[in-house]
């Protein structure tokens, strides 16, 4: 594969994709067609769509047997800048993001420094426009710190550009400082963004508490750990009527707990990982490290439940969990070993997975990882509507490959699907109709 450069992403040609499968979920469109982009928006899309009115030198590609959809957008990324540029970067991140046919991705608070100021929130804006190839948002800090105690200036953050608000991986342990979270947010329809977990019962765990961890003499996590703060997290989100989003859910009880919330009329949203999603306990195998999640991969009877969640609705969103770690973070025993995957590069066809095997229909794959996070997010784009950003993904859904450590284009290596064979492979991606991703055989 060939990474983005700044000579293709200065391409300003008008393009046009015919013969293509297009599915954009925001208008509840599954149909062969033409798309056609000029200008970095969207003029027409659908089976309807007329290039007549295009420049002469507009670049047409041939769709067929390819899938057209809105590019997508991932909402839990982790980056190194601030801090650890020898992690990641958000040029190297959105590299790694147009290579999966992410065109948007929001960026956690969990730098250093923490973005918990709003110069923090204009340099992480700054720098993506000076170097990233993708749309580029950042998550503020909800505490100052992280540390989970003095609240964050919220109104001023939001102001200077942050769409969201997260503790990233640090739970909020105060249930008084959640509830004011949760209502100050409110009052400019902030979205709080929560990592369900209870520190105190993961204590020393390393993985999902059960037989496999007892075979593999690790100490366990247990359901409850998530579930606890789950339940806590819908309480103080219902009392409040504040925006709640939970990050990352990961067993079936989670699951159970938001589709009673939401059947009781709780405005509230949750995510779930990919790799909660297509992958289980039993892969942490001979102790690797790069299976080390928080939160953990739970049992197969968890991962199917979850799957079952985000088909039918309940869990409205995917996210790569984009976590890099370098070597020598991961390269320790298992207990020791630092928690994190990356993840954009395979986020499309690891959720293809779902599709091949008839487990989830790819217009509800598609919405959950563009349409309904950039809703949530307030964001432009997850459309293909006339007038919307060109921000598209186009990509073969029966084209084999496999994942080769010298092919990853993160600067950090710790997939957890490395070796793996997907069937599904992003083609090009394009952001404001500029190419930022081409597929190369070479």
């Amino acid at each position: 594969m060939t990474p983005p450069h700044s000579t293709i992403r200065s391409d300003t040609t008008p393009v046009v994709i015919e013969n293509v499968r297009i599915i954009d979920p925001s208008r509840d469109l599954d149909e062969v067609g033409t798309i056609v982009a000029v200008n970095g928006l969207i003029v027409e899309a659908g089976a309807g769509a007329r290039n007549q009115g295009t420049p002469h030198w507009s670049r047409i590609i041939d769709g067929t047997g390819k899938i057209a959809v809105p590019g997508l957008v991932d909402m839990q990324v982790f980056t190194g800048e601030p801090g650890a540029e020898h992690r990641e970067t958000l040029a190297s991140a959105s590299m790694a993001a147009a290579s999966g046919g992410v065109t948007t991705m929001v960026v956690m608070p969990d730098t250093d420094p923490v973005i918990d100021d709003p110069a923090l929130v204009d340099f992480i804006l700054r720098r993506a426009r000076d170097t990233a190839f993708v749309n580029v948002h950042p998550m503020a800090a909800l505490t100052k710190g992280l540390n989970g105690k003095e609240i964050s200036e919220l109104g001023l953050l939001k102001e200077a550009g942050a769409v969201a608000f997260s503790n990233g991986r640090n739970p909020i342990r105060n249930a008084q400082t959640m509830r004011r979270l949760l209502g100050y947010a409110k009052d400019f329809d902030g979205l709080v963004v929560h990592h369900p977990v209870d520190p105190d019962l993961v204590g020393s765990g390393v993985m999902n508490e059960g037989e496999t961890a007892s075979r593999l003499g690790l100490m366990g996590i247990p359901r409850e750990a998530e579930m606890i703060m789950l339940e806590r997290d819908l309480r103080l989100a219902a009392l409040s009527r504040g925006r709640y989003h939970a990050s990352q859910i990961s067993c079936g009880s989670s699951a159970n707990a938001i589709r009673r919330a939401k059947g009781d009329g709780l405005v509230m949203s949750a995510g779930v990982s990919i790799n909660h999603l297509t992958l289980n306990e039993i892969d942490v195998g001979a102790y690797r490290t790069f299976f080390k999640l928080a939160p953990p991969l739970r049992s197969e009877d968890d991962r199917l439940a979850t799957v079952e969640a985000l088909a039918d609705g309940t869990i409205d969103v995917i996210v790569s969990g984009h976590d890099p770690q370098d070597v020598e973070t991961k390269r320790h025993p298992f207990a020791d070993a630092a928690d994190g995957a990356i993840g954009m590069e395979t986020l499309l066809a690891a959720a293809l997975r779902l599709w091949h095997n008839d487990l989830v229909p790819l217009p509800r794959l598609i919405e959950a990882m563009s349409t309904r996070p950039a809703a949530l997010l307030g964001l432009s784009s997850g459309t293909l509507k006339s007038g919307a950003p060109a921000d598209i993904a186009l990509f073969d859904p029966n084209m084999p490959w496999v994942v080769k450590e010298e092919t990853i284009v993160s600067r950090s290596k710790n997939t957890p699907f490395e070796g793996a064979r997907f069937q599904g492979q992003v083609m090009e991606t394009f952001v404001a109709g500029q190419s930022v991703f081409r597929y190369s055989d070479s």
